[in-house]
């Protein structure tokens, strides 16, 4: 009964081990991923910071254009009306000749 009893816990302390390797194995796996995991999101963090501050700069010359478009929209307008008051001049010019 004791040689059965001491079979029976040496197959139960040799099953213990081999999940207790099984265990460390995984907590190695486990690490690993995490490192990774890690890794991942630190460089996720720094594209989305260098992709924030290049939408910044790209609004800043949006707006930037877009002054400068409505400034050359007033310039031309004002040519425009330039442009007209000459062409009345000259009509009134020729009609008194």
């Amino acid at each position: 009964d004791a040689n059965r009893q001491i079979s029976e816990y040496k197959f139960k302390l040799s099953k213990a081990e081999q999940d207790k390797t099984t265990l460390e194995q995984n907590i190695g796996r486990l690490e690993g991923q995490v490192a990774r995991y890690k890794n991942a999101a630190e460089n996720a963090e720094k594209i989305e910071d260098e992709l924030k501050a290049e939408k910044r700069k790209l609004q800043r010359e949006l707006r930037t254009a877009l002054d400068k478009i409505e400034e050359m929209e007033m310039t031309n307008s004002h040519l425009m009306k330039r442009l007209e008051k000459m062409k009345a001049n000259r009509t009134a010019l020729l009609s008194q000749q």
